[in-house]
């Protein structure tokens, strides 16, 4: 699902104009994302749980040269799912 596919699916629950629809939904994903850059957590419940964690540096190795590389260190964004969203995939 794409987020055109989203806006459309919720401007039909909704009644809302999908053009609505479209505005809140990337002002939501902007205040998501702005809060992660701040490195806040994002809790939505029953959903599930944003936040930032770094990652150290470490050793890596090229498959074809077997030759050693850096990793540098780096933040990335994790996801772990909530309880109710557990529960309905399963």
């Amino acid at each position: 699902m794409t987020k055109k596919d989203l806006i459309l699916k919720v401007s039909d629950k909704t009644d809302l104009k999908q053009i609505t629809v479209k505005l809140v939904v990337q002002k939501v994903l902007d205040c998501i994302i702005e809060a992660l850059v701040r490195g806040e957590k994002i809790e939505l419940r029953n959903f599930g749980i944003f936040k930032v964690k770094q990652r150290k540096n470490r050793t890596g190795r090229n498959p074809r040269t077997n030759q050693v590389i850096p990793i540098p260190p780096k933040k990335v964004v994790i996801f772990k799912s909530g309880l109710e969203m557990k529960q309905k995939i399963k």
